[in-house]
């Protein structure tokens, strides 16, 4: 017998919350399988099975938070589980649900389900039996309970002698059904582990830096036609498609070189000035946000950028990301346009000094050599760390900013 115990997480990682299990007790699993998988602040662990057997046991639930080495579970080497090998805690509440009450017509094999969802059907009483679990290999989940109670019961013919209702089942069952029927007015929700540490980073960056924001707006033309003139042979003969995003990057490469303070770090009483940049690209996923970073940014053409910033977007998505993507940046990007934001006063992401903010390309009318012209205008927020960078230094950067994106021919030189 081998104990599965929560395996290192990474730098400064120390608890993890169990997002799910994808093996039941009594499967059998090989050397590799992903038994459980484990959500931390920034990435997805997949914890594997160190050798074939049996799943004998399952010592946490979904949802439980746990530390670096403790124990979730055992397997049994071998074809056979032993009765006592299996932790009662997840595997009575199973029976208990399919034996009180089973469907007629129901198949007589044991129904599978989550721990927390043979919880939640025993506090309410629903018969697992009647509930299509969506899980993989038909496993119920607790999304499935959920949402088996709160859908209409079906209407069943009034019975000849009707038999007495246990109160107390009675009262557990309409109380859940209170809960989470449409039109509750509060449901509540325990937090995540990686949205405590959102949370917690983002109330840490404003209480540690002298946060201050300053604005300008972009003349989005030049860039907008420098892009429909490119985006089809670069789709073609590099496999990207380009979107105004490199563009950016490229353009605040340069400008942190212009004014190095902006991409620096303050480590005490120390300066820690970096002459590269790892740009981080906030990026919005299921799990809450991350910001995964594409390394040495300023040494890469535009396309190169294109495709590091697409890979890393999609691993982000898929929950993919490794510690590497989410470790070392130096400055960060994040466009709040894409959800339609005019403007905002983005947080920085601490221990770094500056962050730059994209919004909503959006025409308006501007003055143009005296006249008056319709242009598609851009408004960009850089948050700084007014402790390492002067207003000035903060002011001159977001120009030089403006002249790269409304003359890309200048990324050139």
């Amino acid at each position: 017998m081998s104990s599965i115990k929560v395996p290192p997480l990474g730098e400064s990682i120390v608890e993890a919350t169990i997002s799910r299990w994808l093996k039941q007790e009594g499967d059998r699993v090989a050397a590799g399988d992903t038994l459980v998988e484990l959500e931390t602040d920034k990435i997805t662990v997949e914890v594997p099975a160190l050798e074939a057997g049996v799943l004998s046991a399952r010592r946490r639930n979904e949802g439980d938070v746990v530390n670096v080495g403790d124990e979730l579970g055992e397997i049994t080497a071998g074809g056979a589980v032993a009765a006592a090998a299996v932790a009662p805690v997840a595997v009575a509440p199973v029976a208990a649900v399919v034996d009180a009450a089973p469907a007629a017509g129901a198949p007589s094999a044991e129904v599978k389900l989550s721990p927390a969802a043979a919880r939640l059907a025993t506090e309410a009483g629903i018969d697992v039996a009647t509930v299509a679990g969506s899980g993989r290999g038909g496993v119920v989940s607790k999304a499935d309970v959920v949402a088996a109670i709160a859908a209409p019961a079906p209407v069943a013919p009034a019975p000849a002698a009707p038999a007495p209702a246990a109160p107390a089942a009675a009262q557990v069952a309409g109380a859940a059904r209170t809960a989470t029927s449409p039109g509750t007015r509060e449901t509540r929700e325990k937090m995540t582990t990686r949205r405590k540490r959102i949370a917690e980073n983002l109330l840490l960056s404003q209480q540690q830096t002298a946060h201050l924001t300053t604005f300008n707006e972009i003349d989005m033309t030049a860039i907008t036609a420098l892009r429909e003139r490119l985006k089809d042979r670069v789709e073609k003969e590099h496999g990207v498609k380009l979107s105004y995003m490199p563009f950016f990057v490229k353009a605040a490469c340069l400008a942190l070189q212009a004014y190095p303070a902006v991409n620096a770090q303050i480590d005490g009483d120390t300066i820690v000035y970096k002459h590269y940049v790892n740009m981080g690209i906030a990026v919005a996923s299921d799990a809450g946000l991350v910001v995964p970073n594409v390394k040495d940014a300023e040494t890469k053409s535009i396309v190169q950028i294109g495709k590091d910033i697409a890979a890393v977007a999609k691993r982000a998505r898929d929950g993919k990301l490794s510690m590497d993507d989410l470790t070392g940046g130096s400055f960060t990007i994040t466009n709040g346009g894409v959800f339609g934001s005019l403007l905002s006063t983005p947080i920085i992401n601490y221990p770094q000094v500056g962050i730059l903010g994209l919004h909503k390309t959006q025409d308006r009318p501007v003055a143009i050599d005296g006249k008056v012209e319709i242009r598609p205008m851009m408004y960009v927020a850089l948050s700084y760390d007014h402790r390492m960078i002067d207003g000035q230094q903060a002011v001159l950067f977001l120009v030089r900013f403006k002249e790269l994106m409304e003359d890309p021919a200048a990324m050139l030189l």
